[in-house]
């Protein structure tokens, strides 16, 4: 059997789609074969105005305005008014996907290295990954997570969590109006090539857990027990919210700090300042409470490995997806405000018993136990199945 000799990653810059994909080559053994490759979208003005075209409208859109005003202006332009200004370039040291110069490189390779694994997240990934798939298809494996809308086909593995399957549930079907019935995800029932999980994937495992432990021994290791973490991300289309569920939450988290030893809160980059200023304005001087400025290494992994307790809010599949692999009690703030798929996702992790709302009335030194998540590393497994199929397997 061959076995594979490195790993291409597809990344859209959007740090939840691009993580699924390093969790999944964490779990596989293969980090260090790794190299990123990121769709990079122009940015601003016309682009931000059409920012649901493909990527390969939006490079034939920027084509037109560098034959326009030519290499001696901004290749990004933004128009405000009348005036034209200069976007921020693109970081130098990310390489761009590329699926033609990827599909070279993995024939070139394959009879002295063996053949190449094509991870990839994230709807702008879709096109480069088939594309890699179309043009080198004995030589690359291709996984694509989370679900690519239609001709699954076009990939060797899907992953994708089980509310992408929502649409199809007679509940599901009653929300879409039928004229856009067809374009939504997906139309057909999983193929015997897709993998469900529960949940996003992620880079959180006993080993990352025992290395964060290590790296933030001396700030978290000895804050007085319990410690409950809170983590608040930000609203999105299908889980609305604003100053409301920051004042829900102070008032909530006041009433069980009594119960608590210490309580850390974080923000991630989607919450807004009027939702992250009213929790400092509430709790940023509680003796209890510390909130993390956003200065300095992020504590998120420490805070995974030290909590006794979590509370998240209900937008973030990812932060809720990690937190539930801990096995220690994750509660939930702001389900009822989700809708959709969401819904469904909230709905899947109250039946497995790995999550409870959050009332305010909790007693956090009080904890309970649930079977943790562990779609990375089933994911994985399947992966490492479909490879010895192919009569491929990891590096030993």
């Amino acid at each position: 059997m061959r076995s594979i000799s490195r790993v291409f990653i597809i990344g859209n810059g959007v740090a939840g789609a691009e993580n699924q994909c390093f969790g999944l080559v964490r779990a596989l053994g293969l980090s260090h074969l790794q190299t990123l490759h990121r769709v990079i979208r122009p940015k601003g003005g016309i682009h931000k105005q059409l920012q649901w075209l493909p990527v390969s409208l939006h490079k034939r859109l920027e084509n037109v305005g560098k034959l326009i005003y030519g290499d001696s202006l901004p290749t990004q332009i933004a128009v405000r008014g009348q005036k034209l200004m200069p976007l921020p370039a693109e970081r130098q040291d990310i390489i761009e996907a590329n699926a033609k110069h990827i599909a070279t490189l993995s024939r070139e390779a394959f009879s002295k290295d063996g053949p190449s694994l094509v991870v990839a997240s994230g709807r702008d990934t879709i096109s480069i990954s088939s594309s890699i798939k179309q043009l080198a298809p004995e030589y690359v494996f291709t996984v694509q997570i989370q679900h690519p809308r239609s001709r699954l086909n076009r990939f060797d593995l899907v992953i994708t969590p089980r509310h992408d399957y929502y649409p199809l549930t007679p509940e599901g079907q009653k929300q879409i109006p039928w004229l856009l019935q067809r374009w939504i995800t997906p139309r057909t029932s999983p193929e015997r090539h897709v993998i469900l999980t529960v949940g996003a994937l992620h880079q959180v495992d006993s080993d990352a857990l025992k290395e964060a432990a290590y790296t933030w021994h001396v700030e978290l290791a000895n804050l007085p027990r319990p410690l409950l973490v809170v983590n608040v991300g930000g609203p999105t289309g299908h889980c609305k919210y604003g100053t409301d569920l920051a004042l829900e939450l102070t008032a909530l988290l006041l009433n069980i700090v009594p119960t608590c030893g210490s309580i850390r809160v974080s923000f991630s980059r989607r919450t807004p300042c009027k939702v992250s200023d009213i929790i400092w304005e509430e709790l940023g001087n509680h003796p209890k409470v510390h909130i993390w400025n956003g200065e300095g290494p992020n504590p998120h992994m420490g805070h995974l490995a030290f909590a006794d307790a979590f509370v998240i809010t209900a937008d973030s599949v990812s932060m809720l997806s990690e937190a539930c692999s801990t096995g220690k009690p994750v509660y939930v703030i702001g389900a009822e405000r989700c809708t959709w798929k969401f819904r469904d996702f909230h709905q899947s992790l109250k039946n497995r018993g790995v999550v409870r709302p959050f009332t305010g009335e909790e007693d956090i030194s009080e904890s309970w136990s649930y079977s943790p998540l562990n779609d990375t590393k089933e994911a994985a497994a399947q992966v490492i199945k479909a490879l010895a199929e192919r009569g491929w397997r990891l590096p030993s």
